[in-house]
C-alpha cells in the first residue's frame, strides 16, 4: 500500500523528470514538446504540499479515506 508521503514524493519526482525531458536537447522535439504540454497542468511541489495540508486538516475525509497526499515530504 502506498503511503501519502510516498505518493506525494512520487508526483514531485515525476514533475522533475518531465522538466528534465522538456530541457534535454538530445531528445526529439516531439518528446520535449509533450513534456512541456504536460507540465502546464501538472502540480508543483508547493501545490502538492498545500494539498497534503488541506487533506490532513480535513475532518470530513479523516474517517473515510484519510489523506491521499502528505505535507511533510521525505526527499
Amino acid at each position: 500500500m502506498t503511503m501519502p508521503h510516498e505518493r506525494t514524493r512520487s508526483v514531485i519526482h515525476t514533475r522533475n523528470f518531465l522538466v528534465e525531458l522538456s530541457r534535454d536537447p538530445s531528445l526529439p522535439e516531439r518528446i520535449r514538446s509533450n513534456a512541456k504540454l504536460l507540465l502546464h497542468h501538472y502540480p508543483t511541489r508547493d501545490d502538492m504540499v498545500t494539498a497534503g495540508r488541506i487533506e490532513e486538516q480535513s475532518n470530513s475525509l479523516a474517517g473515510l479515506l484519510g489523506p491521499i497526499f502528505s505535507s511533510p515530504i521525505d526527499e
